[in-house]
């Protein structure tokens, strides 16, 4: 394995060598892990925050999607575009400390309107977490590794969902729910400052093609042209509304499916705690590093399979999802569910490895960011939302299985992610063979 240059200015300088580089993948992912945990906290405690507060389901979509959605991903382009030009570990520190901090207040809200506000401050420290960590481990390692590391960075949200079950639901059956926000805001801003002290910044570029020493530097792009680039690039911008259409049934999804399961399943907090935890913990975690393996293996002898992997396992996730809705008891429900938690996030490294390959490596933090507005405007922002509009529509009808409709009416964006995907890859085959995104 070749050695990776850093930057001096980091807390270590010189030459990063294996051990190093898993000891910054390995906190990375744990900076992701917390990113999505506290992102995810008020989902899995949603059943005693909405008994204690009196807010509904279409309240509860909006504080976990829009509300959420509407910072984190605007904020997260001028976040970015600063990242590309100053020191990339450093911001991702301050975000973390943020958004942890946040997080504590969260736990402090007593009426909806203080909860919208701590959540909001929530996803303006989230929009520093994830590009920056993108990049930096584009820099840390070659690109034939590049998936695998990435694969693993993103076993965050399964590991962060699967502790915020296990860890928030344990503490909020035993004590109250707004311990967990406390605790793990706490964790976050001690992690924060470890990142800073312990992550060195890497050298922009260290892995590509070694440029001409002869040729003139190119200047760094300004703001506006470099969105422009992004958006003009039909590939970059068919991946994020592909990826976004995905992100759409995995929030709609995760973000109500613990409330799902308690209230139409009979489930307890305390049997949530256990067994939703190993199901989005296995599932969704063996799903992200399978799916980097994957990319990996035929990512190099195609490019499209970047495109043709999350639309096959999109297609082979529906019928599960359909039985999970349909299923009379909890533990049948989660035994399909494992299928679609296993599958439904294979787009997610396929999209981000694409994209971070194919821009140069003074952009990858604004191109990350840039994926995740349009990934998480759509999925994350549109997906709770709808679901939890749908279930307060139905509910005249469907009275205590509302929300079971509502799960019904999201089954048909599977389709049409894996149509999007499909579209992908025949753009990519094309974009390859005129030399687009030839290298």
């Amino acid at each position: 394995m070749s050695e990776t240059a850093v930057e001096t200015g980091g807390a270590k300088s010189g030459v990063a060598n294996p051990g190093q580089r898993g000891l910054v993948l390995g906190l990375l992912c744990f900076v992701y892990v917390l990113n999505f945990l506290d992102r995810q906290l008020l989902s899995i405690l949603a059943k005693p925050i909405q008994d204690a507060l009196q807010i509904s389901d279409g309240q509860l979509g909006l504080i976990t999607g829009f509300y959420f959605a509407l910072f984190y991903c605007f904020i997260a382009i001028p976040v970015g575009w600063l990242a590309d030009r100053t020191n990339r570990v450093r911001v991702l520190s301050i975000a973390c400390g943020l958004w942890s901090a946040a997080t504590a207040a969260c736990g402090m809200a007593n009426n909806y309107g203080q909860l919208v506000v701590a959540r909001m401050a929530v996803g303006v420290g989230e929009a520093g977490g994830v590009p920056p960590s993108y990049a930096i481990i584009s820099d840390y390692f070659p690109r034939e590794q590049r998936g695998t590391a990435l694969a693993i960075f993103n076993l965050g949200p399964p590991l962060g969902s699967a502790l915020g079950v296990a860890f928030g639901a344990s503490l909020a059956a035993a004590f109250d729910w707004r311990l967990p926000f406390y605790v793990i805001g706490g964790i976050g801003v001690i992690t924060a400052i470890i990142v800073w002290l312990v992550i060195a910044e890497p050298k922009r570029g260290a892995f590509d093609t070694a440029p001409d020493a002869n040729a003139t530097p190119t200047p760094r792009e300004p703001f506006f042209t470099t969105i422009a680039r992004f958006f003009t690039n039909p590939v970059l911008l068919l991946a994020a509304l592909a990826s976004g259409a995905a992100n759409f049934i995995t929030y709609g999804l995760s973000n109500f499916a613990t409330l799902f399961l308690m209230r139409e399943k009979g489930m307890e907090l305390s049997e949530v705690a256990i067994w939703y935890a190993l199901v989005v913990g296995l599932g969704m975690g063996g799903g992200i590093f399978v799916s980097g393996r994957l990319i990996d293996k035929f990512g190099p002898r195609a490019k499209a399979a970047y495109a043709i992997i999350p639309a096959l396992s999109l297609v082979l996730a529906l019928p599960f999802f359909l039985g999970f809705a349909w299923a009379p008891q909890w533990e049948l429900a989660l035994a399909f569910l494992m299928v679609p938690m296993f599958l439904n996030s294979f787009f997610l490294t396929a999209t981000v490895t694409l994209v971070q390959g194919e821009v140069s490596a003074d952009q990858r933090v604004m191109a990350g960011a840039l994926l995740l507005l349009v990934m998480n405007f759509i999925g994350l922002g549109l997906g709770p939302t709808f679901v939890g509009a749908a279930s307060d529509f139905f509910a005249p009808d469907y009275g205590p299985h509302a929300l079971q409709a509502a799960l019904y009416a999201l089954s048909p964006m599977y389709l049409i992610a894996a149509l999007l995907y499909f579209a992908l890859a025949r753009l990519i085959k094309t974009s390859t063979t005129s030399g687009v995104l030839a290298r």
